[in-house]
């Protein structure tokens, strides 16, 4: 059996083989991330710039304090479910392309590893367009220019993976992230005074039935469309000492990180939005905001925003292509993955992607809130016995595990039917996007629940345990 490293090691090779198969069985953690350099490196995805603007656009949709409520239930779920995805797969060793073999078999782990790899290339687009939007606008030139400037530098970024770099760069950044960010706030009062208008602010009609519910439900709901920060937690947990599980659990991947990523981010975009005269409620607006208002400083706090969480994107985004090309028999060094990456992402910057936003965000959301439910209940289902390494090869897993496959099919098709209601009827917009997502998740693990209990044989698909 042949055990690879689970970190993706851009610059290498598979030396020590042998070494790292002995540890894996012994359960050494030697050859894992310490939990402050992991921390470091995962926080760089708490500073995108999109979580400013989401919580600032379920605000001015729903009101200030429906947008608080839907997004302190958020942070509460999201600590709950990344709790849960983080001890599985440290004490696993497994990311989401190994673990979906076990829910979808190898076929259906290589759907699974193209959606993330795509999702997290889209971001890469987004967050790097929203960087080379503020040197345009600080600069002025081009926007292919400033969009290839933004590929260049970020790609050498991850050369040599997690471990040789990225927590040190998020760890120097992060200061600046969040005290730029506060340094925006006082600003922005300063200059335009400080009022309760953002707090205050309400929808001038609320309409439950259209929204398909309360504004905090719909807030609840909107934030399940970047429920792709769950496989971006399993990813990243594979990396850590089965010792720090707890300390994973609440600071680096749990309710800590996301007070953080979401409170703080909404905090600010909800502050600026309503301060600032003229700010439109997009991620460019208020990227151009902020330079607006603080010249070279704001231009500094938006490249370190997205420097930071872009890291994390082409890391992931690279690292899943890999996985996806390595799943068709496509072998080729690890630095080749990384070019590939780069040159697609540059590619999709010259397209208008940023005004594809919420449409991409419906439709992915869909497929990995589909995932998150499956996984969740396989894990809860399970009880943690008989769980496989990620260390076992392809060759011990089936091509499909029909009950995963099931599941995701109808949990997916259901959140896109509900998607839909507002081609038909405008007026039922806001219920297929409120509940579209929330009975994607109890469709998908409702049913492989039911099949969990019919369909033993294929609870997992694994063909048979092996002896670690």
């Amino acid at each position: 059996m042949e055990v690879r490293k689970l970190s993706f090691n851009l610059t290498g090779s598979n030396d020590d083989v042998e070494a790292t198969d002995a540890m894996a069985r012994q359960g050494n953690d030697e050859d894992q991330m310490s939990r402050g350099s992991l921390a470091m490196a995962f926080y760089g995805v708490a500073s995108a710039f999109f979580f400013v603007y989401i919580g600032a656009a379920m605000a001015s949709a729903y009101g200030t304090a429906n947008a608080i409520i839907g997004l302190v239930l958020t942070i509460a779920c999201y600590g709950v479910i990344n709790a849960v995805l983080s001890k599985y797969a440290i004490n696993n060793r497994t990311t989401v392309a190994q673990f979906s073999r076990t829910i979808l078999g190898t076929a259906g782990s290589t759907i699974a590893t193209i959606i993330f790899a795509l999702v997290a290339i889209y971001y890469a687009v987004f967050e790097g367009s929203i960087i080379a939007y503020a040197f345009m606008a600080f600069f002025g030139g081009e926007m292919w220019v400033w969009s290839l400037v933004v590929v260049l530098y970020s790609t050498p970024l991850i050369i040599g993976g997690v471990r040789r770099f990225l927590d040190k760069l998020n760890g120097w950044l992060m200061p600046i992230y969040f005290f730029g960010l506060v340094a925006a706030v006082i600003w922005a009062g300063t200059v335009y005074g400080f009022k309760d208008d953002w707090l205050t602010h309400a929808p001038e009609m609320e309409l439950p039935f259209a929204l398909g519910g309360p504004g905090w439900l719909a807030t609840f709901a909107g934030y399940m469309g970047i429920w792709i920060m769950m496989m971006f937690t399993m990813d990243y947990a594979a990396l850590g000492k089965r010792k720090d599980v707890k300390f994973h659990q609440q600071v680096t991947f749990g309710w800590i990180f996301y007070v953080l990523a979401y409170g703080f981010a909404a905090f600010v975009g909800i502050f600026l939005t309503f301060t600032i005269p003229g700010v439109e409620v997009t991620e460019t607006g208020l990227a151009g905001g902020l330079v607006s208002l603080m010249g070279v400083l704001g231009l500094i706090v938006v490249w370190v925003s997205q420097t930071r969480i872009n890291t994390a994107n082409y890391y992931l985004g690279a690292a899943n292509l890999r996985a996806f090309g390595e799943r068709l028999r496509i072998k080729l060094p690890n630095i080749v993955w990384v070019i590939i990456t780069a040159v697609i992402i540059y590619l999709m910057m010259l397209l208008p992607i940023v005004q594809y936003l919420l449409l991409a965000l419906a439709w992915q959301g869909v497929l990995v809130t589909a995932w998150v439910a499956i996984a969740l209940a396989h894990i809860a289902l399970s009880k943690g016995k008989g769980q496989e390494h990620g260390a076992i090869d392809d060759q011990h897993y089936r091509p499909f595990n029909s009950n995963g496959l099931i599941a995701w099919i109808a949990g997916t098709v259901t959140g896109l039917v509900f998607l839909q209601f507002g081609t038909f009827n405008p007026e039922l917009a806001g219920v297929g996007s409120t509940w579209g997502p929330i009975l994607t998740v109890v469709v998908a693990a409702a049913v492989y629940t039911l099949l969990w209990k019919a369909r033993p044989t294929s609870r997992t698909g694994l063909i048979k345990v092996i002896n670690q």
